[in-house]
């Protein structure tokens, strides 16, 4: 039996990273839709999930004393009013997961005034899709028994890798910035299909399972990224054409800085919440 069975669940925040989780715990009935919660600031956000998924709306009071884990999926710049709106609400008792980037969980307990347990995490948009590379790591109150509990949570919606939390601003400019950088990609790769006479349809279908091809390789055969690349790249044909041409325009330099500036990025946002504690 899941261990969240007996568990109440209260999300603050509506947005689509809550209802990504909520559609995981729902499909795979790891608790009861009914012991699902939703707050969101204006409430019709919530209410449309519940709509959905069948999850409960109650005010927000009764809805955050009553829950055993807080969900805190609010916009990042949102946060310290959101805490500061329901502390009060809140106890010691209750378990806190953070899906905020760049927001340290030392930052949350600071604003919560007690000893609650936070554990931060970094999930990806691909949790839509119960694809999401997440990674998460505890804070100073959370036990074994949380991180099982978060564990299995984000294991609804895709894979789950644990981390000290230094490294959850690599993670962050890594992977839950990476679908954008990929999107990005199929973007450029779009205009080309244009420009070369494929069809919109005919070009997508193409590319994405071009796409889906090469990460099952990654993921089935073990193999280094750059061993499978040589294998496709054979000496004078198209694909070292194309190749030259990346490495003409520093195509791995753009993504090395690409991902290096997000992880500053993230670095900053969580100075900028220590700044304001």
């Amino acid at each position: 039996m899941s261990i969240l069975q007996n568990k109440t669940i209260c999300f603050l925040g509506a947005g689509s990273m809550a209802e990504a989780m909520i559609s995981g715990l729902v499909d795979k009935k790891l608790l009861p839709a009914e012991q699902i919660y939703a707050v969101s600031r204006s409430g019709s956000r919530a209410q449309e999930l519940a709509k959905h998924y069948g999850i409960v709306t109650p005010a927000k009071e009764e809805a955050i004393s009553k829950a055993d884990i807080i969900i805190l999926a609010v916009k990042p710049k949102d946060i310290e009013e959101a805490i500061i709106g329901i502390r009060s609400m809140t106890s010691s008792r209750q378990l806190f997961i953070s899906v905020l980037a760049g927001t340290s969980t030392d930052y949350i307990t600071n604003l919560l005034g007690h000893s609650a347990a936070v554990i931060r995490t970094m999930p990806n948009t691909s949790a839509a899709v119960g694809l999401s590379a997440t990674a998460l790591a505890p804070g100073a109150y959370a036990t074994d028994a949380d991180m099982e509990v978060a564990l299995q949570i984000f294991k609804a919606i895709g894979i789950v890798e644990t981390v000290k939390e230094e490294a959850l601003h690599a993670v962050t400019g890594l992977s839950g910035s990476g679908p954008a950088y990929v999107y990005y990609l199929v973007e450029a790769m779009e205009q080309a299909a244009r420009e070369i006479g494929l069809e919109g349809d005919t070009a997508r279908r193409l590319i994405l399972q071009t796409i889906i091809g090469a990460a099952h390789m990654l993921r089935d055969r073990g193999e280094e990224p750059s061993a499978l690349r040589k294998q496709v790249t054979s000496p004078g044909g198209t694909t070292a054409a194309g190749i030259a041409v990346l490495e003409e325009h520093g195509f791995q330099d753009a993504i090395l800085a690409c991902i290096k500036q997000a992880v500053a990025r993230s670095e900053e946002m969580g100075k900028q919440s220590l700044s304001t504690s």
